[in-house]
């Protein structure tokens, strides 16, 4: 909310569909609201609200990795942060799905597929997936 880019979740218990309408206009003012399930809570807290922290976690590590690549901190950070905008931005479009944006920058036998085949190895979807599920335990 503080940059107006939220992801609020609205739970209705016992309400009729114009107050729910409104609580979503007045979330809706300050990034995204969506009517779920009480039981589907949990999750969706995982993957809204601890997400920011594993979002930012992933952006610290490239960071990271860029110094180790030469570059100074704050240069690595505004590539990372680029990147993101724009793989954000892929991803809203209507039918994109993120595998095919990523066979669409992943060549045979190029860095890409080197890079996710390490990353994997290391666990990297797994323990996205472990992390996610943790949370709601």
């Amino acid at each position: 909310m503080e940059v107006g880019s939220s992801m609020t979740f609205i739970v209705p218990v016992h309400a009729d569909e114009a107050s729910v309408s409104a609580v979503e206009g007045i979330f809706n003012n300050l990034g995204i609201s969506m009517v779920i399930d009480e039981s589907r809570l949990p999750a969706a807290t995982a993957l809204a609200s601890c997400g920011i922290a594993y979002a930012m976690r992933y952006v610290r590590a490239s960071v990271e990795g860029g110094v180790e690549l030469g570059f100074k901190a704050s240069q690595a950070q505004q590539i990372v942060l680029e990147t993101l905008k724009g793989a954000v931005a892929l991803l809203q479009r209507p039918g994109s799905h993120p595998e095919s944006e990523i066979d669409k920058v992943t060549t045979p036998g190029g860095l890409t597929i080197r890079g996710l085949n390490e990353m994997e190895h290391a666990g990297f979807t797994s323990s996205v997936v472990r992390g996610l599920k943790a949370c709601v335990k």
